[in-house]
């Protein structure tokens, strides 16, 4: 697999992204990098590994800017030139962690969406008790109908199918409450609409039973979707630096820390969103991968061996399939 990164986009760029890129050269003998960003950051780079190589742009796209303004106005920068590598066959995959919402604008503007998908979806992978749940929308469409709704649980449906290795993994709606009356006009006819199809819809979700792993998916607008996975992210930061703050207390915490160490670690790795490498958009021609923005080297390495599952397993094809071949299924 050939993957385009984008060095200079994110909070911790470029330094991180190369920390990571080199990393995944090392780990997988089948992978190559082609590394995008300015010459001053990469140059020193050159010769470094042979199946790395580097491609020189002169412009960078900031958090700060209009998402559509940057991708037509900035075509040397290092985003819009991966995009451009992987609309012209040069790589098999294109990872940023970059401006969300100009990495949207531009895979819709420079790729395009799969035939048959009304509206591209990001898919993060989220930590739950029993294992992980794929969240669609996480935040590209903060408008949806019941129609968007269902090609998101076809969509989510397939991913977690390829990545999780579940043939039939369980989709749930979110909504306000889990009894089927619940909700507005629009979650109401995608609710209805779901229990036709031939997926695994268990019905209604709340926030409280994502955690504990209630399903594999979880579908709702980008809106909601990003409010549940900043949520998510928060609390566990907090937790986290609570147990941290509580086990220094005193000296008999300290030894309390030391007989649970162990067992803290996992449940740690098991709760770090860098374990989860970054999230795919669902429904655009090729593969691209939107990693953290605040991502180090650790969430960038997971988030090439995301890229890598997701090419090896050709998610988008079997979304494209999966679509089609449900077709009246997702009438509303």
């Amino acid at each position: 697999m050939k993957l385009a990164i984008d060095a200079m986009g994110g909070d911790h760029a470029p330094e991180e992204i190369i920390k990571g890129s080199l990393e995944a050269l090392h780990h997988f003998d089948d992978v190559e990098i082609v590394l995008i960003g300015n010459k001053e950051a990469l140059e020193k780079l050159q010769g470094k590994n042979e199946r790395l190589r580097l491609v020189y742009t002169t412009e960078v796209i900031t958090n700060n800017e209009s998402p559509v303004n940057a991708i037509r106005k900035k075509k040397d920068s290092s985003m819009v030139v991966g995009l451009e590598l992987l609309k012209n066959d040069k790589v098999d995959a294109f990872l940023s962690a970059g401006n969300t919402g100009a990495l949207m604008a531009g895979s819709l503007l420079i790729l395009g969406r799969l035939k048959g998908i009304d509206r591209p979806a990001l898919a993060p992978i989220l930590p739950t008790r029993e294992g992980a749940v794929v969240l669609l929308d996480a935040g590209s469409n903060t408008n949806c109908d019941a129609y968007n709704l269902m090609q998101f649980a076809v969509m989510g449906h397939v991913y977690a199918q390829k990545m999780f290795g579940i043939e039939r993994p369980r989709v749930g709606l979110f909504n306000i409450g889990t009894e089927e009356g619940k909700g507005n006009d629009v979650i109401k006819r995608a609710f209805e609409g779901l229990k036709k199809t031939k997926l695994n819809f268990i019905g209604n979700v709340e926030g409280r039973d994502i955690p504990y792993g209630v399903c594999e998916v979880v579908v709702c607008d980008g809106f909601v979707g990003n409010a549940i996975l900043k949520s998510m992210e928060g609390i566990a930061s907090v937790i986290a630096h609570l147990l941290k703050e509580e086990f220094k207390r005193n000296i008999f915490t300290k030894l309390g820390a030391l007989l649970v160490m162990g067992g803290l670690k996992r449940i740690t790795k098991k709760m770090d969103y860098t374990e989860y490498g970054g999230a795919p958009l669902l429904g655009i021609k090729k593969p691209v991968i939107k990693a953290h923005g605040n991502s180090k080297a650790k969430a960038i390495f997971n988030a090439i061996k995301q890229a890598k599952t997701f090419v090896d397993n050709d998610v988008l094809n079997h979304i494209k399939e999966e679509i089609e071949s449900m077709g009246d299924e997702l009438s509303v």
